[in-house]
């Protein structure tokens, strides 16, 4: 069995249906040692066809060419049960009964002993059936109906690889041509019922069909006998697409004529349909479609007279034609050259290797073509092998010319390709560049080897000087020498090259000196020998020069001159847009530095240092920012955020956001009111806005620091001890696209930990996660403090930054990041004491701060002090409610401040002269250098600063003492 279907497998893809049916077959009847078999298709209605048959006699297949597959017999069955299938041929029974025909008296018995049969699918869907008519044996062995699947599924490979009927004609007709097709060639037309495979055949059809009127059944069975094996499934599924898709039907198929031959038909019809889509009828026509012309005398004429050689030999390489040209170089007639051997020719002996080339190629039995060489003459002919059914032809061109030219362009080509490639690199090297220094770094990188160059120098104009762009292969010496060098009087080749916009070449040094005497020393000092100046022309203006040079003679072809202008024009390009967008870029970094802190305040809750990373050359300006914010009772504001994106939009909305912060943290607002504020700017700024930030507020006089961010990495917290700490609040998503309120947390820190801010851009690359450059922050965090070096916190920021963002690795974004050493205020610098709701509680204020002040040794502050108290503790009992509470803090200067129950806040105005009252905050305004309100959870505090120096007091309120009004200062007020 292996051998059988070992040989199967071996036919090559694309063999015809009727090859593959009929190889089957053979070796399914064969291995089973049976009297025969068949393969039949599926047709139209429950019709089963007859395509091929192994063993048979006609008289016995002639009665199931067509056979019913709802019917009892064996292909049937296997169709039914989707299975291989025995049904036995009973001695007892008559044999038509197992496989009945016509049932007329002249139909032969059956022999054998019963019929093996299988399915054949295409896909899931059965399309026919392959038959086995067993002989003594009997019914297969298990191995036997292995064998026959193995076969069926063969059979189903190669139906599916088997190639479409190709007809005689190249292109179809169609339309106008269609039509006049008609008018040429007899057409018949036929009417077919689908629904009970009724079929109509006018005379036209009986005759081009090959059918003669007594034989017509008037059923699709008629049709399925005569069409050839091979095209009956491929038109049966054109037929079945067409009805399927409401399309038309063509197809191009052979059919048996009456004198048994097969000829080219071609049909077109539609099919209609009833009003629920189902299908009616299908009408159409059909014609011949052979072409009745024969090119066999008009193609012996053309090949005697072409002007190439030809040869047609025989399999034994005698010659039985030969063309004109060929009798010319073999040096015999067509007549003499009849049945010789062609390697017996003179002429052919005298052709190196033409035999061997001829016998190899014709061994492969697939066309060749090579060249040989005849020295005699110098000539080079091209032969062609072509081999066929009955030998082989020869094809010989004189290609002698033809060579030639080729080697001339082929080099002209390499040389044209050399140069684009050139160009090529060139170009995308320019595309990358971004800088001026990355222009001049591709042109040194792409232009100067090829050219065996030593030097190159970029110039641009401004005014009358010629700035330096970029250089290599100079002494710098030289390179300062030219830089900023004012436009000589008396000639200058980079001034004339920009003036002419015309390229310039100079060989020597000599012919330089002969040109431009006054700067004859500049050959020698700067190392060259021969030069290039090319002019550097963008958008019709000349705006400077790119100067190639030699280090030894050289006089450039016409060529290289002319590639070297076609580089400098690439050049001129990009390097105008580098220098643009050097332009923009130092706007950029200007503006964005400018809108960045230009110095950190030195505040008594913290100290700090921080640090801005800009993006790697070539990325446009971040939106990363940090900020340290002071507020009223010693509380610093610690900000850091990102503005997603690059670019000046988004360094202007940094700065937005930034000026946004501050006006916030001014309104004494806590951590997550801001942020929400801050998501309502975010958002009106455009659905493609968004930011992050992370808003930490620290009390020193409570050492709790509350801490609110968006979409933003948490902070690291290095604890005195050198533990680092990721306090994580619930990672509220960024600003534009979250939902107030946003979650806050609250962390008692000790004093003198670190709190570190910053951005992703720190911690985050296309090489490292988040999580990896986190931790890699809080190992760095830690060294730090194991070996001092975060006491100094400019040595620690550059620490971190040589650790997190190395300068030999470009960064692809900006990183900001903040760190704050937070103190706590002592215990002994703050004082706080209750006061009653009533007229009193001014004097009761005034006695707590000259004895406070007097205790930190603040005298001098004293009677400013009181008035302010006195004040404010008044508007407190005459305007809002209680509790009063009086707190001083003695920091870098000194804090007054008032609580009360009620949230109304005071409001500067100007008193008229003839007022009573409403001077009391002006009076605060003058006797403090800051003052303000802010909310609190029950009611309010109101605040003033005084610095510590002793400023000097207003001379109008100096002379009243505060202790003589201990009873009736609010009568005074």
């Amino acid at each position: 069995m292996n051998a059988r279907l070992a040989l199967l497998g071996s036919v090559t893809p694309g063999a015809t249906e009727s090859e593959v049916f009929r190889l089957a077959l053979g070796h399914a009847v064969g291995e089973l040692s049976a009297l025969g078999g068949t393969v039949h298709l599926r047709g139209p209605m429950s019709a089963l066809r007859l395509v091929s048959s192994a063993g048979l006699p006609p008289a016995l297949t002639r009665s199931w060419e067509i056979v019913d597959q709802e019917g009892p017999l064996a292909p049937a069955r296997a169709l039914q049960q989707g299975r291989g299938v025995w049904v036995p041929l009973s001695p007892d029974a008559p044999r038509e009964a197992a496989w009945p025909g016509t049932g007329s008296p002249e139909e032969v018995a059956w022999p054998g002993t019963g019929f093996a049969a299988l399915p054949v699918f295409s896909g899931r869907r059965s399309i026919g059936a392959l038959t086995v008519l067993a002989g003594e044996r009997g019914e297969p062995t298990r191995e036997h109906w292995d064998f026959l699947r193995d076969v069926v599924a063969w059979t189903e490979d190669r139906m599916a690889q088997a190639p479409p009927p190709s007809g005689p004609s190249q292109a179809e007709p169609g339309g106008e041509r269609l039509r006049q097709a008609l008018k040429e060639v007899q057409v018949g037309s036929w009417d077919w019922d689908i629904r009970n495979g009724d079929l109509s055949w006018d005379e036209a059809a009986l005759a081009l069909y090959g059918t003669r009127p007594t034989e017509f059944t008037g059923r699709i069975d008629n049709w399925m006998r005569i069409v050839h094996p091979d095209d009956l499934a491929p038109t049966l599924a054109a037929a079945q697409r067409a009805i399927l898709d409401h399309s038309v039907y063509e197809a191009e198929y052979r059919v048996r004529r009456l004198d048994g031959t097969w000829g080219w038909t071609q049909a077109r019809g539609r099919a209609t349909y009833d009003e629920r889509g189902e299908p009616l009828r299908m009408i159409g026509v059909g014609w011949e479609s052979n072409e009745f012309r024969t090119a066999r005398d008009a193609l012996s004429r053309a090949l005697r007279h072409m002007s190439d050689g030809f040869l047609a030999v025989d399999d034994e390489w005698r010659i039985t034609f030969a063309n004109l040209e060929a009798e010319r170089f073999l040096g015999f007639s067509e007549e003499e050259l009849f049945g010789r051997l062609l390697w017996d020719l003179p002429a052919t002996r005298q052709v190196p290797g033409l035999k061997e080339s001829c016998l190899q190629a014709g061994a492969e039995e697939k066309p060749a073509g090579f060249d040989v060489y005849i020295a005699d003459c110098r000539r080079r002919l091209h032969v062609r092998l072509v081999p066929g059914p009955d030998g082989r032809t020869l094809y010989f061109q004189d290609v002698t010319e033809k060579r030639r030219l080729a080697q001339e362009r082929q080099a002209a080509e390499r040389a044209a390709a050399e140069r684009a490639v050139r160009i090529a690199e060139l170009t995308t090297e320019l595309a990358k560049a971004t800088t001026s220094r990355d222009v001049v770094d591709a042109v040194a990188r792409r232009v100067l080897p090829p050219f065996a160059a030593s030097g190159l120098m970029v110039q641009v104009a401004e005014g009358n000087r010629l700035h330096h762009v970029g250089a290599v292969g100079y002494p710098r010496d030289f390179v300062a020498l030219l830089d900023s060098r004012p436009r000589a009087s008396t000639g200058d080749p980079a001034w004339d090259t920009i003036a002419t916009g015309l390229p310039l070449f100079m060989s020597s040094a000599h012919e330089y000196a002969a040109r431009y005497p006054e700067l004859a020393d500049f050959p020698t000092r700067g190392e060259k020998k021969s030069w290039a100046f090319l002019p550097l022309t963008a958008s019709g203006h000349t705006f400077g020069v790119c100067v190639v040079s030699f280090d030894r003679p050289r006089l450039l072809d016409d060529e290289e001159r002319a590639l070297l202008t076609t580089i400098t024009a690439l050049v001129a390009q990009s390097l105008e847009r580098a220098r643009l967008y050097d332009a923009e870029h130092t706007r950029s970094r200007e503006l964005q530095r400018s809108l960045l802190p230009q110095a950190l305040p030195d505040l008594p809750a913290c100290t700090a240092a921080a640090r801005y990373l800009p993006a790697g050359q070539g990325a446009d300006v971040g939106g990363d920012w940090y900020d340290i914010i002071p507020l009223s009772g010693g509380q610093v504001a610690l900000v850091v955020g990102d503005v997603m994106g690059h670019g000046l939009p988004e360094a202007a909305t940094m700065g937005r956001l930034r000026t946004a912060v501050h006006t916030l943290a001014d309104l004494e607002l806590p951590p997550d009111e801001i942020l929400g504020h801050l998501n309502d700017i975010v958002g009106g700024m455009g659905e493609a806005s968004y930011a992050t930030c992370l808003y930490a507020l620290y009390d020193p006089t409570t050492r709790v620091c509350s801490i609110a961010r968006a979409g933003h990495p948490p902070p690291a917290l290095v604890r005195p001890d050198g533990t680092v700490h990721f306090p994580e609040p619930d990672a509220d998503p960024p600003l534009g696209a979250a939902k107030p309120p946003f979650e806050t947390v609250e962390l008692e820190v000790p004093e003198g930990s670190l709190l570190v801010l910053y951005t992703d851009g720190l911690v985050e690359s296309a090489t490292r996660e988040i999580d990896e450059g986190m931790a890699e922050l809080a190992r760095l965090l830690g060294a730090a403090h194991a070996d001092g070096t975060a006491v100094d916190l400019e040595r620690l920021c550059d620490r971190l930054t040589a650790g997190l963002l190395p300068a030999d690795q470009q960064a692809a974004d900006d990183a900001a990041f903040l760190v704050a050493r937070l103190h706590a205020l002592p215990a002994d610098r703050m004082a706080a004491w209750s006061l009653p709701d009533d007229p009193k509680a001014a004097s009761q204020a005034r006695r707590h701060v000259r004895e406070q002040l007097a205790a930190w040794d603040l005298d001098d502050l004293s009677p400013t002090t009181e008035l302010l108290v006195s004040e404010l503790v008044g508007n407190v009992v005459r305007h809002a409610r209680g509790p009063v509470r009086l707190r001083l803090l003695h920091t870098t200067e000194l804090i007054c401040e008032v609580y009360d129950g009620s949230q109304t806040m005071p409001r500067i105005r100007h008193a008229a002269d003839t007022d009573e009252g409403g001077r009391g905050l002006q009076l605060i305004s003058a006797l403090s250098s800051r003052w303000g309100a802010r909310y609190t959870p029950t009611g309010k505090c109101i605040w003033t600063e005084q610095s510590l120096r002793g400023a000097a007091e207003p001379a109008d309120v100096l002379f009243l003492n505060p202790a003589d009004f201990d009873e009736d200062w609010e009568a005074l007020l």
